[in-house]
């Protein structure tokens, strides 16, 4: 595979768009208490402070990564939905900009989870890192994206391609589309770029076509300057990406919390499947138009959340036919159960 130097597509890409980050400042008023008080007040005090403190501890709190991105839309759903429930869970949604970012901190223990391109899981637990997939982000969701001057697969020959991995189910896609032409990767520049810069690269003409998670696919076509060449499911049907991922260590640890949080995840998928509810929870957190959400929304679903051991089957023949993962975890070792 030819793969380019990111800094070379970067000093090509001069529409890169930068996007920004609002950030909201919270204020607090302290009150203040009487100089006397009576035994009957200070024990009332003292009892309600040891009441909070225990529905404190009595909450697992989890750190949950995630990209602004279609396929992290079940984490988002499902926060909102255990708030509503309260069943002892609370899930911190932490927000990263590149999945190295969010691979380095799954990795490293400093979060409890994320959804992530299961690939990348695949990798870091073929590499010695106790993680466990507990369910799907969502099913098919991608596309390939090229300029109008591309019609087939065979018109990639020469031209520059972008991904936002090697190790994801759009490089999967990517040699697919390759192999229906008679072509592979190294018929190719195979860039890596984060997803955000995409669409500008396509319109600056740094990059001929990509494919990356939504709803970055959906804003080149509303914004004119890219086209649909092929849907995930024209070249791998019911195809798998993103993931939900917990550190085995934080399962271990709290086997309840664990249990009820991916229960919750399964439910907050259902959910997802009525596109308006969908739409809400996408317009909240990912910053997107309403063209671009409502075009991305019709290539995604979210009812059937389980990785299946046929269909892990099939993702671990592909990862090593493209030479992605030569050697993939196994089954067992890598999908959680009970």
């Amino acid at each position: 595979m030819k793969l380019l130097n990111l800094k070379k597509i970067s000093a090509l890409t001069t529409l890169a768009a930068v996007a920004g980050a609002s950030l909201a400042a919270c204020s607090g008023t302290t009150q203040g208490s009487t100089a006397e008080q009576t035994q009957s007040e200070i024990q009332t005090d003292e009892a309600a402070s040891a009441n909070t403190n225990a529905q404190d501890q009595s909450v697992v709190k989890v750190k949950l990564g995630y990209l602004p991105i279609t396929h992290a839309l079940a984490i988002l759903e499902e926060k909102e939905l255990i708030e509503k429930e309260n069943p002892g869970v609370e899930i911190e949604p932490v927000k990263f900009s590149a999945w190295s970012d969010l691979t380095d901190a799954l990795n490293a223990g400093q979060i409890d989870g994320a959804s992530v391109l299961i690939e990348l899981a695949m990798s870091a637990k073929s590499k010695g890192v106790d993680l466990k997939a507990v369910a799907l982000g969502h099913k098919d969701g991608n596309v390939i994206i090229t300029s109008e001057d591309i019609n087939s697969a065979e018109d990639l020959k020469g031209k520059t391609f972008a991904i936002p991995s090697t190790q994801s189910s759009h490089n999967i896609l990517l040699n697919d589309l390759l192999a229906k032409g008679g072509l592979t990767t190294d018929d190719v520049n195979v860039v890596q770029l984060p997803p955000p810069e995409m669409p500008a690269s396509l319109a600056s003409g740094a990059i001929d076509g990509y494919c990356v998670a939504e709803p970055f696919g959906a804003q080149a076509v509303s914004q004119g300057v890219g086209k649909v060449l092929n849907y995930s499911e024209d070249l791998w049907a019911d195809s798998v990406c993103c993931g939900l991922v917990l550190n085995n260590s934080f399962i271990t640890a709290n086997p309840e919390a664990a249990d009820t949080l991916i229960a919750k995840y399964y439910e907050a998928g259902k959910k997802l499947e009525d596109k308006t509810e969908a739409k809400r929870i996408a317009s909240k957190y990912l910053g997107q138009s309403d063209d671009v959400l409502e075009t991305s929304l019709q290539w995604i679903h979210f009812d059937d959340l389980e990785l299946t051991a046929e269909e892990y089957g099939t993702l671990a023949d592909k990862v090593k036919e493209y030479r992605i993962n030569e050697e993939p975890p196994a089954y067992t070792e890598f999908i959680y159960s009970k």
